[in-house]
């Protein structure tokens, strides 16, 4: 275990500058999620912190050590990535026993640790299989087992739930999450879903552009988004923005509100009026999607049992003001 230190960390390829100075300090046993779109830099940074990419200027430091420029092999690191990379010729036992065989570990240890983590993992029916005879699900495990019997100061996770469906994605993130507080191993996990970051983060970077837009645990994110951005990009669905010019005196000097969809109620009269373009009943909620006067999309979550306008309805809508969030013409939080 170990703590993980990023002190103005930089990257550019040529001219281009892809990270933008990036400051955080991990604690022993922390988990951070790096979330964002593509392109915004996250998997760059973990490589970083993994030295598959140089670094450009600033510094990475494991447990205070500085390791800019040590190999992969030598920063105590195991990395889980999206497609397994598992070697299809060997069984289970063989891909999670070969890297300690590599290291020349004794036999009888190399046993123990996969056993071990084959217990962890619920894998030890399938030790003896190859790749090709597992499921998607098991495949990833295998992956994790791989990486845990290194027994590394630190886990990094490159979006190793993409390759799953649905509902497998969210049952390998929990299993994730448990065997992550079980080993109690500092954690790096790079998703560009805002919901596996929401749940399994202690803390979470949310990137922007090579931009840390905030830092935080992500209740705290949710509820106080540092920019407009990441009030667009934490949450499902996602936060409402509204021409505070629309709504006169309540936007607060220019700029846009937003207001979360849970905040947002149908009355008869309110602070603004939209069109009814189609509801959608999905059980234990239903979410309404409007159109207001400036084009504007507006959702509108609401719970199951309460009338569902029709289609070409005009609505008003009301909220909490206290619950609305106001962002300059820079997209900065007010």
């Amino acid at each position: 275990m170990a703590t993980v230190t990023l002190k103005n960390l930089k990257k550019s390829f040529g001219p281009t500058d892809v990270i933008h100075g990036i400051d955080m300090d991990i604690a022993d046993g922390e988990f951070v999620v790096i979330v964002g779109p593509s392109g915004c830099g996250k998997s760059t940074l973990l490589r970083m912190v993994a030295g598959l990419e140089t670094v450009t200027s600033g510094e990475v430091q494991i447990d205070g050590r500085v390791v800019n420029n040590e190999e992969p092999m030598d920063r105590d690191i195991a990395m889980v990535f999206q497609n397994y990379a598992l070697y299809p010729h060997m069984s289970v036992f063989d891909n999670m026993a070969y890297g300690l065989k590599i290291a020349k570990v004794p036999k009888p240890e190399i046993a123990d640790r996969v056993a071990t983590a084959a217990k962890l993992l619920q894998l030890e029916p399938y030790l003896q299989r190859k790749p090709r005879e597992l499921s998607g699900g098991q495949r990833q495990r295998v992956a994790m087992g791989r990486a845990i019997v290194r027994k590394p100061a630190v886990f990094l996770f490159d979006e190793p739930l993409s390759n799953l469906d649905a509902k497998l994605r969210v049952q390998m993130r929990l299993e994730i999450k448990q065997l992550q507080r079980e080993l109690g191993v500092t954690s790096l996990y790079v998703t560009h879903d805002q919901v596996e970051a929401m749940t399994l983060a202690d803390r979470m970077i949310v990137m922007n552009a090579g931009v840390a837009d905030q830092i935080g645990a992500p209740l705290d994110v949710y509820a106080n988004p540092a920019t407009e951005f990441v009030a667009g990009f934490i949450g499902s669905p996602p936060t409402n923005f509204i021409d505070a010019a629309l709504i006169g005196g309540g936007g607060g000097g220019g700029g846009r509100i937003g207001i979360r969809p849970e905040h947002v109620r149908l009355t008869d009269q309110g602070q603004l009026e939209a069109v009814v373009g189609y509801a959608e009943a999905l059980g234990a909620e239903t979410l309404i999607h409007l159109r207001a006067k400036d084009g504007g999309q507006i959702t509108v979550r609401q719970d199951a049992g309460q009338p569902i306008p029709h289609e070409g309805q005009t609505c008003a809508l009301d909220w909490d003001t206290a619950q609305v969030m106001r962002f300059d013409a820079n997209g900065m939080r007010q």
